[in-house]
């Protein structure tokens, strides 16, 4: 299908925003620190007001890993289901305040408690860092949901990109240690280390997310690990039976498409619940841009929609246990 034009119009400014700074002799590639400092200053972003928003920290094994909470109702008003939300940014960008808008929504919108983690970044902590402190935080609200103001059982995992990759882990880790989650939502994640899908090569440069970024910050990120850990790959684990119920969201237009949707096939063979939505015409970092993609609109609906049924769902078996 032809890029929408929506698409064609983000990828020209996109081209505009990554542009070498000026005067700078030197590698076209920037920096991780001009990368950082870039990311999330294309767009600017009109934040949700909500009743209760707070930066709180959970232990975990490197030390505090820094979380932003956000309630759409006052803690008094009792208790909430709740969304851990991992950011994207193959593992070395991004952080709490690149999603914060999108966590503001979502809790709106999905009627949730959210969590958004700021996990630790490579190549300062390769991995497992990201992976322990996404478990850190998502094992503590499972565990100790009244602590958060959540409701017991009712905790849902969601991530976009690396941050899908870090649900999907996270997900996992979760069946094997026995902790219930509601739901696992993954949008555009990272599942495999091979990257030799028809998608990484059909749409590996040009379309936003570039195979040779990704696949250096999958680099830094592994830092010599074994490529097919379940940890790094979930893709390759031997058996996904058991994991929470899924909602899988990918772009068509995206080197990761392949994988994740290979990964949906995988969890519905397995016996997992899932569903699997592609959007046309759209590339990755649609989904985080509601006000520039339709789809991406539609995609968030489509999530909140999967969220509040899982949570529905939660409910019922409550009332009738």
């Amino acid at each position: 299908m032809p890029l929408h034009p929506q698409t064609v119009s983000f990828l020209e400014q996109l081209a505009s925003w990554t542009a070498a700074p000026s005067g700078r002799d030197g590698p076209a590639e920037p920096t991780i620190a001009e990368m950082r400092e870039r990311i999330g200053a294309a767009y600017p972003v009109v934040r949700r007001e909500l009743p209760w928003v707070g930066d709180i920290e959970v232990p975990g094994p490197g030390g505090p890993v820094p979380v932003r909470l956000y309630r759409p109702a006052p803690p008094e008003r009792g208790l909430l289901p709740a969304v851990v939300y991992l950011h994207g940014g193959g593992w070395v960008l991004g952080g709490l305040d690149n999603v914060d808008a999108f966590c503001r929504d979502l809790a709106a919108s999905a009627g949730c408690v959210v969590l958004n983690v700021g996990y630790r970044l490579a190549p300062e902590h390769p991995f497992p860092a990201a992976v322990d402190d996404a478990w850190a935080v998502v094992s503590s609200v499972a565990r100790e949901p009244g602590r958060y103001g959540v409701l017991s059982g009712a905790v849902a995992v969601a991530g976009d990109s690396a941050g899908g990759n870090l649900a999907a882990v996270a997900a996992l880790l979760a069946r094997d240690a026995g902790v219930p989650l509601a739901h696992q939502l993954l949008v555009y994640p990272v599942t495999d280390t091979a990257k030799d899908t028809p998608s990484w090569r059909e749409y590996g440069t040009g379309y936003g997310l570039d195979a040779g970024s990704l696949a250096r910050f999958m680099d830094l990120y592994r830092d010599g690990a074994d490529p097919s850990d379940p940890r790094l790959a979930p893709l390759r684990a031997p058996d996904l039976a058991g994991a929470a119920p899924a909602t899988v969201i990918t772009a068509e237009c995206d080197i990761l498409r392949d994988e994740a949707e290979g990964y949906a096939r995988r969890l519905a063979a397995a016996g997992v619940p899932v569903e699997l939505r592609r959007y046309d015409g759209v590339v990755h970092s649609f989904f985080l841009l509601p006000e520039i993609f339709d789809a991406g609109a539609e995609a968030v609906e489509f999530a909140v929609r999967r969220l509040r049924a899982a949570f529905d769902d939660h409910s019922r078996q409550g009332s009738a246990a």
